[in-house]
């Protein structure tokens, strides 16, 4: 009998490692092939790729379209050109007869051009309201501003005990003794003007001076030579 309980004990245990054998060489095999799969297949790595720049052809109206280009001629004489837009600035230059520049802006307020002068490194300003000045191209193209850099006022003072005259301008200076203010002096533009004196015969020209911005000019001396301090 207890031979018989030794021999059930002996086959129960041989069932029982029977059945879980398999299972284990079934968990081992399909450890192994994860190993394996592991070492020697990594998954791909997804590397993201930018999309291509689309290179932009220029259209055939940008390629053909020329720059604008407007400019100024001094077509029947010289341009005065002055360091702004109107006659109360200093003269810094010439255009000469024949002579072209480029257009680079204009004045709002006036018939005015700002222009590259030729042959230097700064710009000036030449008046389009003139026989003298040819346009070409369109001017409607050319961008406009207002200049504020105002002009300093310039003077002619008559000091002396006649009468003068300025030219150009036909300005009339009363004598030093006149009760009038201002009468006696008048505001210009710079240039070059002659004084003539009226009370003298012929009415001599007795002086010749060059204004520029800011300037007072004195006339002390009459056409007989004689001085007189101003007041």
């Amino acid at each position: 009998m207890l031979k018989f309980r030794n021999i059930s004990h002996i086959l129960i245990l041989v069932l029982l490692i029977q059945a879980c054998l398999p299972q284990q060489i079934v968990e081992n095999e399909a450890q192994t092939a994860i190993v394996e799969f592991t070492a020697t297949n990594p998954p791909p790595t997804l590397t993201a790729t930018p999309p291509a720049t689309p290179t932009i052809a220029p259209t055939t109206e940008s390629a053909s379209t020329p720059t604008l280009r407007v400019t100024i001629t001094a077509a029947n004489g010289n341009l005065y050109i002055r360091r702004g837009p109107g006659l109360p600035y200093n003269q810094i230059g010439v255009l000469s007869k024949g002579t072209s520049a480029v257009i680079i802006g204009q004045d709002i307020l006036s018939r005015w051009v700002q222009i590259q002068v030729p042959d230097k490194d700064y710009t000036g300003w030449v008046s389009i309201m003139t026989e003298f000045s040819s346009i070409e191209g369109d001017l409607s193209t050319i961008p406009d501003f207002t200049f504020t850099d105002y002009p300093l006022p310039a003077y002619i003072m008559n000091c002396t005990e006649h009468e003068l005259a300025i030219e150009p301008g036909e300005y009339y200076l009363y004598n030093v003794f006149t009760d009038e203010l201002y009468l006696n002096e008048v505001q210009v533009d710079p240039g070059v003007y002659s004084v003539y004196d009226m009370f003298v015969p012929g009415e001599p020209e007795i002086q010749k001076v060059n204004i520029v911005e800011g300037m007072t000019v004195a006339i002390t001396v009459n056409g007989f030579g004689v001085s007189h301090k101003c007041p």
